[in-house]
């Protein structure tokens, strides 16, 4: 069956699913099931975790289905419910690892925001520095102001440590494009950390 065939039976599926038919909604699971477990045992690498994140998809695309306007393809509406159930999964993961002494990493608000971020390869200037609280202020501010697609390349990358293909999945954008925006990311943060050592040593 052709891509555009596909669309269009699940096109038909949602329709008679949002006027209250169960059968075409289940249909809609099964066409879609294998697919949704494969991202999220592709992102969170635990078959448990994977089902569980299947489950929750499914169940939040059967309660906002009536929000589902047919913009996009139904496939990539769940698959990005999927992803964001997947990211919320390995984030819980790294606040108790962290909780319990397992891992040493950057901090981030519930807005996504950095609170303190550990010297990269990228960031050749910092490499070797102690990050003070200052620093990691600084680089909290630039990662606020970076443009909407900017930050989330970032955060999925140097923070959630998410593959391109992965983040491809997530976003849906071409690889090429994810990999321009997280280059003028870096390079804004890199520029936040020029800025503050050079501040300091005007200061100093």
């Amino acid at each position: 069956m052709s891509d555009e065939a596909v669309k269009e039976e699940d096109r038909q599926l949602v329709e008679r699913a949002q006027a209250g038919d169960i059968s075409a909604f289940e249909a809609l699971v099964d066409a879609h099931r294998d697919k949704v477990y494969g991202l999220a045992l592709r992102m969170t690498r635990s078959e448990a975790d994977a089902a569980e994140i299947s489950q929750d998809t499914f169940l939040s695309a059967y309660q906002h289905l009536r929000e589902f306007r047919g913009d996009a393809a139904f496939s990539s509406w769940v698959h990005r419910i999927a992803a964001n159930n997947a990211l919320m999964r390995l984030r819980h993961r790294r606040v108790v690892q962290a909780a319990e002494g397992e891992l040493q990493g950057p901090e981030f608000t519930e807005r996504g925001s950095l609170t303190e971020y550990p010297a990269r390869d990228w960031s050749r200037d910092a490499e070797g520095r102690i990050l003070d609280a200052e620093l990691g202020h600084a680089i909290q501010q630039a990662t606020d102001h970076l443009p909407e697609g900017y930050r989330e390349v970032f955060l999925l990358k140097d923070v959630d440590g998410l593959s391109y293909e992965q983040i491809a999945e997530v976003t849906g954008d071409s690889i090429p494009a994810i990999k321009s925006r997280l280059h003028r990311a870096r390079l804004a943060l890199r520029d936040a950390i020029d800025r503050f050592y050079n501040q300091g040593d005007a200061s100093g």
